[in-house]
């Protein structure tokens, strides 16, 4: 079983929360039983989550040495130059090493849900989308990539992994897929 699910902002991708207080987790979105998820998706981050009851689909999906695409959508503060942009898909070296080469491309403003808490935003700082494809998958990658260039991430929110896609679900909406 394959299941696409919308996982909103500030929801920690497991099912249960040792934390003191508890966080927001995916056992309150009436997902299948047996499921979990393929891959990470950060606490504060949003968008498509994979989850399976199949070992080596989850393998398939998430290990590095498959390099399934992951597509994200970041909104930046900040107006990216075309140096930036080139820095991004060169590669960049980050404190555990350099990242591979990687898409980005500017993108105008996505058709969005608001997102709960909304982002906040400065008058006097412009801020812009890019569409960020990986293929690996570091922890908070995406994130240290664009602050290594001079673009915070202010909104991160993952479209796409390998030929899924997020499509049309809703936050906290899931739908199976496989």
């Amino acid at each position: 079983m394959l299941i696409a699910f919308n996982k909103p902002f500030n929801v920690l991708c497991q099912f249960t929360d040792r934390s003191q207080p508890p966080r927001r987790t995916l056992a309150g979105f009436g997902l299948p039983a047996g499921v979990y998820a393929a891959g990470r998706l950060d606490y504060d981050s949003e968008g498509l989550l994979l989850l399976t009851d199949d070992g080596g689909l989850a393998t398939r999906l998430t290990d590095p040495r498959h390099k399934q695409p992951k597509t994200y959508w970041v909104q930046v503060e900040g107006t990216p130059r075309d140096e930036q942009l080139r820095q991004l898909r060169e590669g960049l070296v980050l404190n555990d090493g350099p990242t591979l080469p990687a898409g980005a491309e500017r993108l105008e403003a996505p058709p969005l849900w608001p997102r709960d808490p909304p982002v906040r935003h400065r008058k006097t700082v412009a801020d812009a989308w890019l569409a960020i494809t990986l293929r690996e998958g570091r922890n908070r990658q995406v994130r240290r990539m664009t602050a290594a260039v001079g673009l915070p991430t202010l909104r991160l929110v993952r479209v796409a992994m390998g030929r899924h896609a997020l499509g049309d679900l809703a936050p906290g909406q899931w739908r199976q897929i496989g």
